[in-house]
């Protein structure tokens, strides 16, 4: 089963683990965390956190989500055919297989994160 990704700030992580479970403003806001497959990670990223280094890229294991995901339209300006996964209800950090840094332009599939 391929991983699902989530981008998120250094302190963001910290207060997840405390908390047990991943809360962004999108789960208030729209009812869902926004996720990513490897293969489109890079469109949230420069969107959301232009110019950023210092994330972590949060590696879901879709197995171990209580909640449904579902691939949904991503916002204008995305490929029409793709779809994203949205995830609705919190994240739980015992979903989380693997935490490491955001590289922007390098695939966190053929570098062994996937």
């Amino acid at each position: 089963m391929t991983p699902l990704l989530h981008l998120v700030e250094p302190a963001d992580w910290q207060a997840a683990v405390e908390a047990g479970e991943v809360r962004p403003p999108s789960l208030a806001d729209v009812g869902f965390v926004h996720l990513s497959t490897p293969d489109q990670v890079h469109l949230p990223a420069a969107r959301l956190f232009p110019g950023r280094r210092d994330l972590l890229l949060l590696v879901v294991d879709p197995a171990r989500l209580t909640d449904p995901v579902r691939f949904e339209p991503g916002v204008p300006g995305d490929p029409a055919a793709m779809r994203f996964p949205h995830l609705y209800g919190p994240l739980p950090v015992a979903a989380v297989v693997a935490v490491v840094s955001y590289e922007p332009g390098v695939d966190p599939v053929l570098d062994g994160v996937g």
